[in-house]
């Protein structure tokens, strides 16, 4: 007897349908064909002891699984219950008329419980565009799948369940969310805000302009000046999630097992803070079982980087590409896969080795080449790639003793939105680009260009720098968002000069300040 049985694989970020077909056949055995990898083959080992626990008896002939289409790698544990409930069927122990009808994932412990599984949403979004009547799964994965709306979604904890409901001898209820009360309830639900932060306000500032346009930003002070404290606060001022952008930022954590259990949909910036030890692989994604890397579950939200020179030089190198196009395609001998990569790098440093230099009362101990490089660990088209470039100095006592609130994290918020819807109907019509940090070269010339009083400053500016193309791109970029912060048709004098005032470190006589 031959049946079938839908499955899915993930790829990148998407699903592909893959289906189960078993046979049984005179002989004894068990064999699984169709590209296979090692978790996969261990299967029949946990699919026979819960088939048994169950009170079945396993069948005791040869049995041939053949996961179709046979050129796509099949990987992981999930393929578990549709594989025994394949064998099943051919058994006829499992009604086999319902097997078309529904998608079936999950991992099989000893005892027949089932176990949650990878990349359970974009699975559910394949279930839905297929037109199923539903999709079985791992309870725990039940929430996060139910997002999908207009499918069936059932949580079971064991293959008795699932064995039960084919042959119609129990009812199972589809779990359900509602999704948009969800999401529009937990979207202020930040544990830091920028009330707490004294003094600082021209950092205060920085952020804001960065978060308005979506640019890319670079602290630089001394040990204790509270880069990393405000890094933190950063998802308070950035827009809240759309929905479709919530959807995309949680199909990546599912595939990438990051998602918790019971979480049903991301409703708030993803924040990434990788150690400096990380490796490029775990920062760009792939690996022999291709997942996301940091940089991709950053997507929509922020990547930080503290003590950014430490970073070995590779890491931070792999990063030039997708801080361009947004996206990093992973290449390897045996597979091609691509993840979104649109974040916002935010970075902080030392000024130097010791800390200290450019420090009002403890003076710096290093000398004037082990500062320079220092800072050379950082390549220069790396740093022209991030839009602000801010001095951050030591709070002072006053600020710090202060009672006063400073200005809440909300109020901010509401400019940023206010600049970013600005820019959201400027850039109707141009697809994939909804804030000015996106904008091409012909979308710069349309939108920011400067007055004669701002153009002749950032001529002289660009003299007296020495700073790139890419560098008075980025300059561009953000005085149109200062301008839409003020709310101004035409990015004027003052834009640019608060513009050329982010870039700390294109000055070539930084270290003599």
């Amino acid at each position: 007897m031959l049946t079938k049985t839908i499955s899915a694989a993930v790829h990148g970020i998407d699903a592909i349908a893959v289906t189960i077909e078993a046979a049984v056949s005179r002989g004894f055995g068990i064999t699984i064909v169709g590209l296979p990898d090692a978790a996969v083959k261990e299967s029949h080992e946990r699919v026979k002891c819960a088939i048994v626990h169950a009170g079945y008896e396993f069948p005791r002939q040869s049995v041939v699984i053949n996961m179709s289409p046979a050129d796509i790698k099949k990987e992981g544990s999930a393929y578990d219950l549709p594989i025994a409930i394949g064998i099943m069927a051919c058994d006829e122990k499992v009604n086999s008329a319902k097997l078309d009808r529904y998608m079936i994932m999950g991992e099989l412990s000893l005892d027949g419980s089932l176990r949650p599984i990878k990349g359970a949403l974009p699975m559910a979004i394949l279930a839905r565009q297929m037109k199923l009547d539903g999709f079985i799964l791992p309870a725990d994965n039940a929430m996060e799948a139910a997002i999908v709306n207009n499918l069936n979604v059932y949580g079971v904890k064991s293959i008795d369940e699932v064995i039960a409901f084919l042959n119609d001898t129990i009812d199972l209820t589809p779990t359900t969310v509602d999704t948009r009360a969800e999401f529009a309830r937990a979207q202020n639900a930040f544990p830091y805000d920028f009330s707490e932060v004294r003094g600082q306000e021209q950092v205060k500032r920085a952020f804001e302009v960065a978060c308005a346009g979506g640019h890319n930003i670079l602290l630089i002070g001394s040990p204790g000046s509270g880069k990393s404290m405000m890094s933190k606060r950063l998802p308070s001022i950035l827009p809240p999630l759309s929905l479709s952008e919530a959807l995309e930022t949680t199909k990546i954590h599912s595939v990438a097992g990051k998602l918790s259990k019971g979480t049903t949909l991301l409703t708030m910036r993803p924040f990434r803070a990788p150690h400096h030890t990380i490796s490029p692989v775990a920062l760009v994604g792939g690996g022999t079982y291709p997942t996301p890397g940091e940089i991709s579950l950053a997507h929509n939200g922020v990547l930080f980087l503290d003590e950014l020179p430490e970073f070995n030089r590779n890491v931070l190198e792999v990063m030039r590409q997708p801080l361009e196009d947004r996206v990093i395609t992973i290449s390897r001998a045996k597979y091609s896969t691509e993840y979104p990569a649109s974040f916002m790098l935010v970075a902080s440093m030392n000024p130097c080795p010791c800390g200290y230099y450019g420090h009002p009362t403890k003076p710096c101990v290093c000398t004037d080449y082990q500062r320079m490089n220092y800072m050379n660990r950082i390549s220069g088209p790396l740093l022209d790639r991030i839009d602000l470039q801010i001095q951050v100095q030591p709070v002072q006592f006053d600020d710090m003793a202060s009672r006063q609130p400073g200005e809440s994290s909300e109020v901010i918020r509401q400019r940023v939105m206010k600049a970013r819807a600005i820019q959201e109907q400027r850039f109707k019509g141009h697809s994939g680009i909804y804030c000015n940090a996106q904008m091409t070269p012909t979308l710069l010339h349309r939108f920011a260009e400067p007055d004669a009083a701002g153009l002749e400053q950032l001529r002289q500016a660009m003299e007296r720098m020495n700073m790139s193309a890419r560098a008075y791109d980025r300059i561009l970029k953000v005085a149109r968002t200062i301008a839409d912060l003020e709310g101004s048709d035409r990015v004027q004098h003052h834009h640019i000069m608060e513009a050329i005032g982010y870039r700390t470190l294109d000055r070539s006589n930084y270290f003599n300040l």
